[in-house]
């Protein structure tokens, strides 16, 4: 089947100075796995060694009792992946780690850098020798070259990266966040106990008993070690924020607080201005769990329409070696969520979900509807036609993949077969955050790109490089329990 939805980007976790490090990371992974269901790794540090574990797959897939007890360590670093830059291979999993003249370094990224294919030329023609494809690597090669003498090497090295990136580092002595200055990706700071600890949301935190402290500013560079919290502002001129705001519409849980706003209020509050801007006169009101279930309350809040979870989601799918696509018409779809048909037969049915992208899993839900006996079935998405791709980490495909960017909203209704199609507007998104409209990258929806970037140069160069790399073929992506001297 067809990736409907866009995959989540990834998480991030790092924790200092607690004994069970590693396990603490685990759980705080757990928490993140929504922002990344491809691979996963954690790095942790003994004093003496970093040590590693990484694998492809869920993490509790990847993590048992005897892996972790053999993470020890009082520092640790954490990474959940989908890939958006480099390919889905055990080699490209994160934390990656170096061991050179500066010491031992480990990294997790979240985001995507749009000068990685310029950078990569620059330090390759250096001597630079990468073992991955992904564009965090490129940070390790930065931080692992020596002080010019007129600024710190860590500073010097988010200084040069561009686009989004929230970071978390470990080296031999501290712990380290960095977001970019635009503020892309969010990264928060937290403490349990005497130990600091920082994670891509807030979720992360409540699982270990963490309490929250404060998000990382936009430009800003935390430093932890055994004296405390060192903040640096390593860009002093002012940059636009730039919040990605498909957090609050999708990739973030519910149940974190991202800039003084909980996710899950500003879902409903997305539902709600639906209603308003749209009334529908219609029986009931169906969520397309989980990502429609904020949104598809706040709808029949407002509305005062009944809601029904007549989609019933299977939580226990994983993957098939069988190509049921032979055997059931649209089993990829419907094995996820099946359908009380009893709830909607002779109604007319809203359904609310968070985003249409291709489409081709919405026309299904409409079509289950209908065949289960629906009068009408109205479809109403929390957010607004998505117009354009993502360069700063979402895998949001290419223009031409795009429904909205290429039909029409009837040509759209038409081809969901549905009643009638309806979009939250940009204005309406933007009030439900509470937030004001230009602290946020809305560029998948207007076009408006915070950071230039060069789709066409950047995307040959990477595909010849990931082409090169791949024909290196698997040996080069054994999980290596030791850094690796890059």
């Amino acid at each position: 089947m067809t990736q409907e939805y866009p995959k989540h980007y990834c998480g991030v976790f790092g924790i200092f100075g607690h004994p069970n490090a590693a396990q603490l990371t685990y759980y705080g992974l757990y928490a993140l796995q929504h922002r990344g269901q491809e691979s996963a790794g954690i790095a942790s540090y003994d004093g003496n060694q970093f040590r590693v574990h990484k694998g492809m797959g869920l993490v509790p897939q990847i993590f048992d009792g005897e892996v972790l007890n053999g993470l020890v360590g009082t520092t640790a670093v954490g990474h959940t992946r989908y890939s958006t830059t480099g390919s889905s291979h055990l080699r490209n999993a994160q934390p990656l780690t170096v061991d050179c003249a500066r010491g031992q370094i480990a990294i997790a990224h979240n985001g995507n850098l749009t000068n990685a294919a310029h950078l990569r030329d620059e330090l390759e023609a250096k001597g630079s020798i990468f073992q991955t494809t992904v564009d965090s690597e490129i940070i390790l090669h930065l931080l692992a070259q020596p002080d010019n003498g007129k600024e710190s090497t860590l500073v010097n090295s988010i200084r040069r990266i561009e686009g989004a990136f929230s970071l978390v580092i470990m080296t031999e002595n501290e712990l380290i966040g960095v977001r970019d200055p635009h503020g892309f990706r969010p990264l928060s700071l937290g403490k349990v106990g005497d130990s600091w600890v920082l994670a891509s949301e807030t979720c992360a935190f409540d699982l270990i008993q963490a309490k929250f402290v404060r998000d990382i500013e936009p430009g800003e560079i935390v430093i932890i070690n055994k004296d405390g919290v060192k903040s640096i502002n390593a860009f002093p001129e002012q940059k636009r924020r730039a919040f990605c705001i498909f957090e609050y519409v999708y990739f973030a849980r519910p149940d974190s607080n991202i800039a003084g706003r909980n996710v899950y209020k500003a879902r409903v509050e997305m539902g709600r201005e639906l209603a308003r801007e749209f009334p529908i006169q219609a029986d009931i009101i169906v969520p397309v769990p989980d990502s429609g279930n904020c949104a598809g309350l706040g709808y029949s809040l407002e509305s005062g329409i009944p809601y029904e979870m007549a989609f019933v989601r299977n939580h226990y799918v994983g993957r098939s070696f069988l190509q049921p696509s032979q055997l059931i018409r649209d089993f990829n779809v419907r094995v996820k969520l099946n359908l009380v048909t009893d709830l909607v037969k002779g109604k007319r049915v809203v359904i609310v979900d968070d985003s249409i992208v291709r489409g081709t899993t919405c026309k299904t839900r409409v079509n289950n509807l209908k065949e289960a006996g629906a009068k009408e079935v109205h479809v109403l998405v929390s957010c607004p036609p998505h117009m354009n791709p993502c360069v700063y980490g979402i895998d949001f495909p290419d223009r031409n993949k795009l429904m909205a960017a290429n039909y029409s909203i009837d040509e759209i209704r038409r081809y969901l077969n549905a009643d009638s199609l309806y979009y939250l507007s940009q204005d309406g998104m933007v009030k439900a955050t509470g937030l004001p409209k230009e602290s946020f990258c809305m560029a998948c929806y207007d076009g408006n790109y915070p950071v230039p970037y060069d789709l066409r140069v950047d995307k040959e160069i990477m595909e010849r490089r990931r082409a090169r790399v791949e024909s290196l073929g698997e040996g080069v992506a054994r999980d290596e329990q030791q850094p690796r001297l890059l």
